[in-house]
């Protein structure tokens, strides 16, 4: 077994300290180089494996009959939230059970939801980057939390008159500050949303409408109708899932924008590349940090002896910057093609707002491109405190637009 300490690591990758003040790029590198499987103690927690090249990700990935979901989706998770959830919520849910609930929530997209959707989208998009131009000064994190927002409600059938409230509660309930006060806030504010979507779903059940919650409350699964629990955790699965991606990408893409000026101007000059630019900007921010899988059976992965039980932890992003599948991986390019990146995972659980959530990032792009000239850092950026978003607490910028 190798492990760690023979892997001469500089931290354990689900320290959440070193994605908000380390190195996690050296780390991923050398693991990558050595052994990207590799066997990780850790201090009072349970050890786990670290997957960290694109082609053992993959493996796994692509093996759910082997390497389960229904023991938890992420590490550190609590045990009995994680129980609590098991064949209920889409993310810790194993074949066929899995199936049978993705169909329920994708007989959702109806032509009228789609439309309704993009309509959102584009209108969400021109008026978040107005805002911020006519602003002047912004926090990224800002700008980038309204689109998926107003997306996911949406989807869920929330009324518009309430999107506002909902983005503040979600701003509030998937903070990661470690403060006493910060952690009651949090758990406030996530008891306010299941009150919310509880309430929803009754009415939803009496008057079912074109979107997710109508889908969830009308579909059966082994010729049971879904529990008003189940069709909650599916709803705050799709609200922590929708939100967090989108809204760090969009953040972390234009912070590479701003790093790299002369692909921002090829953008400008080329806009036909925002969909290849949209790829790479999910490649090399790669928002989604781990997800984890357990074995279902002793098993071999990269020359590494899996036990029945063990967990396996794998960095999307490490397989991002896997220098075996993208030539000059470090480099942020717009045009980048192929690019078989896997910020929305890959097999049964690829992720299944995917085409959404890259519709949103390729409206929201092609409006910067658009209508903004020039973005400058106004003060410092601040990463999360998380081991398993990738992401941003604050990105203050002043922004030009064109004149």
């Amino acid at each position: 077994m190798t492990t760690l300490q023979d892997a001469e690591t500089v931290r354990d990758l689900s320290d959440p300290e070193l994605y908000r003040t380390g190195d996690p790029e050296t780390a991923w590198a050398r693991l990558r180089a050595r052994t990207p499987v590799c066997w990780t103690e850790r201090a009072g927690a349970p050890g786990y494996w670290a997957v960290t090249s694109h082609a053992m990700v993959s493996q796994v990935l692509k093996n759910a009959a082997v390497y389960s979901s229904e023991k938890g989706m992420r590490l550190d998770a609590d045990p009995a939230a994680t129980a609590a959830s098991a064949g209920k919520m889409l993310i810790v849910t194993d074949p066929p059970r899995h199936g049978a609930i993705r169909r329920i929530i994708n007989s959702s997209f109806t032509p009228a939801m789609v439309r309704r959707l993009t309509d959102t989208m584009r209108a969400t998009a021109r008026s978040v980057v107005a805002e911020a131009v006519e602003a002047g000064e912004c926090d990224l994190v800002d700008v980038a939390s309204r689109l998926p927002l107003s997306v996911i409600c949406d989807m869920l059938g929330v009324p518009e008159a309430d999107w506002n409230h909902m983005l503040a509660l979600t701003r509030t309930a998937f903070g990661t500050s470690d403060t006493e006060g910060d952690a009651r806030l949090r758990s406030e504010a996530h008891t306010e949303i299941l009150v919310y979507y509880f309430e929803l779903i009754r009415r939803r059940r009496k008057e079912p409408g074109e979107d997710i919650v109508s889908a969830l409350v009308r579909g059966t699964v082994d010729g049971r109708p879904l529990t008003d629990s189940e069709v909650y955790l599916n709803c705050d699965g799709l609200i922590s899932g929708g939100n967090e991606t989108t809204r760090h990408a969009t953040v972390g893409g234009v912070l590479a924008l701003m790093a790299h000026p002369g692909e921002f101007g090829r953008l400008r000059a080329r806009p036909e590349l925002v969909d290849t630019a949209v790829e790479e900007i999910l490649r090399f921010t790669s928002p989604a940090l781990h997800v984890l899988r357990t074995a279902t059976r002793d098993t071999e992965l990269g020359g590494q002896r899996i036990r029945e039980g063990d967990r396996l932890a794998l960095w999307l992003p490490s397989a991002n910057r896997d220098e075996q599948v993208f030539p000059d991986s470090a480099r942020f390019d717009v045009g980048r093609t192929p690019n078989r990146h896997l910020a929305f995972a890959a097999g049964t659980h690829f992720c299944l707002g995917a085409a959404l959530a890259g519709q949103e990032l390729r409206l929201l792009f092609d409006e910067i491109v658009r209508s903004v000239r020039h973005v400058e850092p106004t003060g410092p950026v601040r990463r999360l405190r998380s081991n398993l978003v990738w992401g941003y607490e604050s990105v203050p910028v002043r922004m030009e637009g064109k004149p």
